[in-house]
């Protein structure tokens, strides 16, 4: 299937590595050329030459968490490739905690990069998209559906943002721009491999976790790349406002 992607602008954001990473490359085997974002300077500009140079790639390294990026990134695509058609947006998910022990610190500090970050660069994209619509795809977590033990912070503000996605399609449909989340499960990330680990037994830990899934194994990068990139694209042009799980079938609601 042609996924219409061939030279439509994208921004990627957590594009140094796992999800963001994986989503990336896939977007530029299908022809997009891309505004790569993260934290991690020397990761992202490896990440840009790795697809292909200023051609195909250009970094632009901040924090989303930080007022004013999400300007820069949308300059930057249109500066250098003259359009913008959308964005994958992709953070790392906020400390593990129990919503009896989190302090209100650390409710503001992921209220800023896990909510409101993602929405300031979600309404900056739909302002400049090109003539023909867009589309925004947010990278959430199964804790939109089922709250994950230990993990106040996520299934208090992914599910927030989730809605907020919802409204942001309804507002935007009329312009043709388009916006969708994406609930990944267990996915063999380094992230995911580092909390493995964290216990120090990696291996009994993860086939715990994957008797979870009814696949019984973790999603590789790419199993989820490319639903969300099909998702970016027009060939998805009549899904809005829907949240699609890749997880291996281990959400157990609907």
């Amino acid at each position: 299937m042609d996924l219409g992607l061939s030279d439509r602008v994208y921004v990627v954001t957590g594009a140094s590595r796992g999800l963001g990473r994986a989503c990336a490359e896939q977007l530029a085997a299908e022809g997009a050329r891309l505004v790569l974002s993260g934290r991690d300077e020397d990761a992202l500009n490896a990440t840009a030459a790795a697809l292909g140079g200023s051609e195909r790639a250009i970094a632009v390294s901040g924090d989303l968490s930080q007022p004013g990026i999400e300007t820069c990134l949308v300059a930057a695509a249109i500066a250098r490739y003259g359009r913008l058609d959308g964005a994958l947006v992709s953070v790392g998910g906020p400390p593990s905690g129990t919503a009896m022990e989190t302090d209100d610190g650390a409710w503001r500090l992921a209220f800023e990069s896990v909510f409101l970050g993602p929405l300031r660069l979600a309404r900056t994209v739909a302002n400049f998209v090109s003539h023909e619509g867009g589309s925004i795809v947010l990278v959430l977590s199964t804790s939109v559906r089922e709250p994950i033990e230990g993990l106040a912070l996520s299934n208090g503000l992914r599910p927030a943002l989730a809605m907020t996605a919802k409204t942001l399609a309804d507002e935007l449909g009329g312009r043709n721009v388009r916006v969708n989340g994406i609930l990944p499960g267990r996915i063999d990330t380094e992230r995911a491999r580092s909390a493995d680990a964290a216990g120090g037994r990696p291996e009994e830990v993860r086939r715990a976790n994957e008797a979870l899934v009814p696949l019984h194994r973790y999603g590789e990068p790419l199993e989820f790349a490319r639903p969300a990139v099909f998702m970016l694209s027009p060939a998805a042009s009549y899904v809005t406002g829907t949240v699609l799980a890749v997880d291996g079938g281990m959400t157990r609601s609907l």
